[in-house]
């Protein structure tokens, strides 16, 4: 009888694929364990065992597994069930959504390892150049990698390279698979247990009377291990007898000292002893009870609660139930820089329970995470995460909260699977019979429809914490400024004034511009012609900082010019204003004053958000100029001003959710000020501070946002009355992409007739050299969801099998929005 497992690979395939294993190896596998298998004609890859059967695959001939690479299941069985909703739900493959959820670590790749044929020896006129240069090579060195020939060559394809010279037998190939994480070990000294006895000791430190530093060294280690009894490490040592490495070297090769290595955590906590958390006031006890009585009926709510009302103390009262019962909380933010503020909070009540996982954490330091809400450990009764923290194997969850719902972050949109972090939260939370909390000041339409069509929970608290009352927000009508010439670069005088008060005050402000880069257009004043990125169809934005201009899409750059690219003009204008250009302002208008920029410019490292945070905590930063990261939930206790340099562009762009989205952004920055007694203030500078949606921030009325919206959603069939799915094509070839979408669209029409929308080019067409074109599938409430994506799976597989569209990269967004 033959034994067969099915395995899921990290690549995007339908369907699982089929191995066989031996009798003993049927019985030790189980779902969830890491398995090399080979697959195609050289390659290895690791995958995970989905179920063991007995029968034989009907088209090919199952191969051999390569090796088994886990003891245990490194997966649960929760999560192959999480895995499959989602691959089904939003429309990508197993594979797909494994290469997401592993900690790359995890995914062992092979690589190709490159070795000199010694049978034969080859003349070196017959060989080309390049191959030369990479036959000579080894001639020092007996195996190279594909990236050390490319390297060599300097080039990226090397396969012809190679190719040629495996056809003139020259080299050999050989895969070699490699485990990338690695334990992390400290390096501890101790006395050599020769040494034990009193006399033998004396008479070490005898010998090393005409060695001073070496005899200084064992005294301290005496010293040290006298104060405290642990182990003492290599670099303490080296620290408080202030001497060198060589010196300890030399005293463990004389065999005075022993070395040995003990596995730490690269993510450890060293706090004191926990607080206990802080004692809520009366609306937060009523909001509590509120949320502890409707869990009882609903597994889902949602919780409307205005910026600065102290949501995060009642979080922390429910995680610390959850806890008591011995189970997990998962808790998510949208953004990493949230994190460090509330992982320093958290720490404070629950010390070393919280575990944190971000993209910012190297690999191995997300092994440690995934290990230990594996294992249900103590470090990690509580994770905290940005989205990917969904995807976690947690043992016994108890309860989500989802911080900030109404972010788009939680959205991923490049690589598939492209989740929804909130909505794939839930169902986590389903399948663990927990609960769901959602919290925000601004909740999400889609959230808020349904807690008002009795899908969710609601829960309101409508009072800030103190009772503060809610900042004081003031529109300033920047075109009649402009007229009456009382603007100073881009500001107006109410800002420059409130600014002037404010600091001399002593408190600190923040200033908001959704763009970072100094300036999005430089245009030449003679002839208009302004710098394009060369591979997509967008104007180079210029950083000032590196005096270069860049493209916010590929990356592109070239050093600022001098002079007019067309017609060598020298009247070079920069139009439009970011970050880099407030910051710049603010220091000529306030130079005793420290100003900070907080973009993606200034936090790039994994420490980037932590510094400027603290800095600004610290007050040792008066002013703070960034973008929307600023929005965040940010808590910081001694902002009065808050300045939102134009409002305009966030309401004018073309996306349906525009006005809903500039509301949030635009209130969740109000409630950054005025967040301990003093009541705050909020300027907001537009072109027209008639607008609809800035009358309801300035008076934060979400109801009425809400039913006009829900009005517009209505009438133009939008989410949450229908659901969306977003059909992106992707090619280098303009002809191409005009073809292949015109065809699915006409076979998208024949079933859905008037629900299709395009085929249409996006505002920015061309990224990267590739043109995009995108179509949008309306589904009514009462069409079937799993109907319509099957109709759509079909329709893409005939798409796909005509082979002129076959390199036509065809994206599925489930749920765009």
């Amino acid at each position: 009888m033959s034994y067969f497992i099915d395995v899921i690979l990290p690549i995007p395939l339908e369907k699982c694929f089929t191995y066989q294993v031996t009798q003993a190896e049927y019985g030790f596998l189980k779902p969830g364990m890491r398995v090399a298998v080979p697959f195609g004609k050289s390659k290895i890859y690791t995958a995970i065992v989905h179920h063991h059967h007995t029968n034989p695959p009907q088209v090919y001939e199952a191969k051999d597994i390569h090796q088994i690479l886990d003891d245990a299941p490194i997966v649960t069985q929760m999560q192959l069930q999480h895995w499959q909703w989602i691959a089904s739900y939003y429309m990508c493959t197993l594979g797909e959504v494994m290469r997401s959820a592993l900690p790359s670590a995890f995914i062992l790749e092979s690589e190709t390892i490159i070795l000199k044929n010694n049978d034969l020896v080859i003349g070196d006129e017959t060989l080309k150049d390049d191959e030369f240069l990479v036959y000579e090579a080894l001639h020092h060195q007996s195996s190279l990698k594909i990236q050390e020939v490319a390297n060599i060559l300097d080039k990226k394809n090397v396969f012809p390279v190679i190719k040629r010279l495996i056809e003139k037998n020259a080299i050999t190939v050989q895969e070699e698979i490699f485990e990338k994480y690695k334990p992390k070990l400290v390096r501890y000294v101790k006395m050599n247990s020769a040494y034990a006895s009193e006399a033998a000791l004396k008479d070490v430190l005898e010998d090393l009377n005409r060695a001073p530093k070496q005899r200084q060294v064992v005294m301290t280690l005496f010293s040290i291990s006298a104060q405290t009894k642990k182990p003492v490490k290599v670099s303490e040592l080296l620290e408080k007898s202030d001497t060198t490495s060589a010196i300890i070297k030399t005293l463990i090769d004389k065999g005075v000292l022993e070395e040995y290595h003990i596995q730490t955590d690269r993510i450890h906590y060293d706090g004191d002893e926990n607080e206990d958390s802080k004692r809520l006031n009366e609306y937060q006890e009523i909001t509590l009870n509120d949320i502890k009585e409707t869990f009882e009926t609903q597994n889902v709510i949602l919780l409307h609660g205005v910026t600065s009302s102290g949501k995060t103390e009642i979080y922390v009262k429910l995680i610390e139930d959850i806890i008591q019962e011995g189970k997990q909380v998962l808790y998510l933010l949208p953004e990493i820089a949230l994190t460090t503020q509330l992982v320093s909070r958290l720490q404070t009540y629950f010390g070393e329970q919280v575990a944190v996982f971000h993209s910012k954490y190297s690999s191995h330091e997300r092994v440690e995470v995934w290990n230990n809400v594996l294992h249900n450990s103590p470090k990690a009764q509580i994770v905290l995460g940005a989205r990917s923290s969904v995807l976690l194997p947690f043992q016994q969850l108890g309860l989500v909260i989802v911080d900030e719902e109404h972010e788009t972050s939680f959205k991923q949109f490049d690589p598939a699977p492209r989740y929804h972090a909130r909505d794939t939260a839930i169902v986590l939370s389903n399948l663990f019979n927990a609960n769901t909390l959602l919290g925000s000041a601004t909740p999400s339409l889609e959230s808020y429809y349904n807690a008002k069509q009795g899908k969710y929970g609601f829960v309101e608290l409508n009072h800030r914490f103190n009772n503060v009352l809610m900042p004081d927000i003031e529109l300033v009508d920047i075109q009649d400024k402009h007229k009456r010439k009382r603007m100073t670069g881009h500001f107006s005088d109410r800002l420059i004034e409130e600014m002037t008060e404010t600091l001399k005050e002593g408190y600190q402000i923040i200033l908001f511009q959704n763009r970072r880069g100094f300036s999005p257009i430089v245009e030449c004043n003679t002839c208009g012609h302004s710098p394009q990125c060369p591979n997509c169809d967008v104007s180079l934005t210029f950083h000032q900082f590196k005096n270069q201009l860049r493209c916010h899409y590929c990356g592109y750059h070239i050093a600022m010019q001098e002079k007019c690219m067309a017609c060598g003009s020298l009247e070079l204008d920069s139009k439009g204003f970011g970050t880099e250009q407030v910051e710049e302002e603010v220091k000529t208008l306030f130079p005793e004053f420290k100003v900070a920029r907080m973009d993606l410019d200034t936090t790039r490292g994994k420490y980037g958000y932590d510094k400027i945070i603290n800095a600004f905590e610290q007050q040792e930063v008066d002013v703070l100029v960034g973008t929307q990261m600023l929005t965040k939930g940010l808590d910081f206790r001694n902002v009065k001003l808050v300045g939102i340099m134009n409002a305009d562009n966030m309401l004018n762009f073309p996306d349906f959710r525009a006005h809903e989205r500039s509301f949030q952004l635009m209130v969740q920055v109000s409630g950054r000020a005025g967040r301990t007694d003093v009541r705050g203030k909020v300027l907001i500078q537009t072109y027209n501070p008639y607008h609809q949606i800035l009358k309801q921030v300035s008076t934060n009325n979400f109801e009425q946002m809400y039913d006009e919206q829900m009005n517009d959603r209505h009438n133009y069939k939008y989410p949450p009355i229908y659901r969306l799915i977003k059909i992106t094509f992707k090619h280098k070839d303009f002809q191409k992409v005009n073809l292949g979408a015109d065809w699915y669209a006409k076979s998208l029409r024949q079933v859905f007739r008037h629900n299709v929308l395009g085929p249409e080019f996006p505002p920015i067409s061309r990224i990267r050299n590739q043109y995009h074109k995108n179509i949008l599938v309306k589904i009514p409430s009462k069409q079937s969801l799993s109907k319509t994506k099957e109709a759509i799976i079909k329709i893409n597989n005939s798409f796909l099998s005509v082979k002129d569209f076959r390199s036509v990269r065809v994206v599925l967004n489930v749920d765009n929005y």
